[in-house]
This record gives C-alpha cells, structure tokens and sequence, in this order.
C-alpha cells in the first residue's frame, strides 16, 4: 500500500526540480518505486499508514478505505464572525482494500507464494494505472503561486 500512496503523491508534485527522489524497494514484492526525499511529506504519509495498518489489525477481514485527497486553500469574505478558510478538492483517490488473514493448509507455502506472485502482479498493474491516469488529466490540477511549494496541500483519510 505504501507504494500506491507514495505513486499518486508524486504524481502531484508541481516542481519536480525541487525534489531529491529516492528509489525504495518494497517490502513484501520485488518492485521499486519513488519517494518523494521529502522528510515532512514522507513523515506524515507513513504516520497515516501505520494508522491503517494498526486499523486492519484490530479489524481483521475487513474492507478498508483510504483517501487521499489534493486541494487548494482558498480564503472567503470576512464576516462578522471573522475569515473563513475553505478547501477546495481538486482531486481524490480512494484506495480500497480487503485484507485477509491468511488460512493455514497443507499447501501453505505452495498458495501463498501463488498469492504473492498474484498481488505482485496487481500491485504492478495499479501503479502503472495510476502513471497513465495522472499523466493523462492534467487540466484540473490548479496553478502553484508559490514556486517553492513542493507538493499541493493533501490530506489523508483513513477508517477510524
């Protein structure tokens, strides 16, 4: 999952110039994907995984969801009451997850290796899903008026 979060969050990366991308490996596949090299922004992505993570152990076999979502900060009119600050989400994926805890047989290490190269596969899939898409539809993705922002301003949602 980690790959995924970290492959959609660098497709949002408006200046690529300002970023120091570090090869990572998987830890459960052979599959290399990027980071960011941002200590901040990869501080905060891994805190709402681990957050997943301890999720789908206290609820075993259960569907999850995470969202990530990207959006400006726009201020609105000043009232009475004082500014509001509004976000406006330009752009959210939600990733869906069914985790299950995996049965013991005697053909244990024969299925499992079938399901590991399995998910490799759809791992592989999905990130390449997620390059073709942001590559494709960049028309809805805001102009940065601050060139030393690294990344939109996102949020990560996950199941409480």
């Amino acid at each position: 999952m980690r790959c995924v979060v970290y492959c959609i969050q660098l497709s949002s990366i408006e200046h690529q110039d300002l970023f120091k991308p570090k090869d990572v490996e998987c830890e459960h596949f052979e599959i290399t994907y990027v980071r960011c090299g941002d200590h901040e922004i990869e501080k905060k992505i891994d805190e709402k995984i681990d957050q997943f993570v301890g999720w789908v152990e206290k609820h075993p076999n259960r569907k999850g969801q995470i969202c990530l979502s990207f959006y400006e900060v726009k201020n609105k009119h000043a009232t009475w009451f004082g500014s509001k600050i509004e976000r406006l989400h330009w752009e959210q994926w939600y990733i869906n997850l069914h985790v299950l805890n995996p049965k013991s047989h005697e053909n244990a290490s024969e299925e499992s290796s079938s399901r590991q190269a399995a998910l490799e596969s759809s791992l592989r899939e999905v990130l390449f899903q997620i390059i073709r898409f942001a590559n494709e539809r960049k028309d809805h993705i805001p102009t940065v008026q601050n060139s030393e922002i690294i990344s939109f301003p996102y949020e990560i949602s996950t199941p409480r």
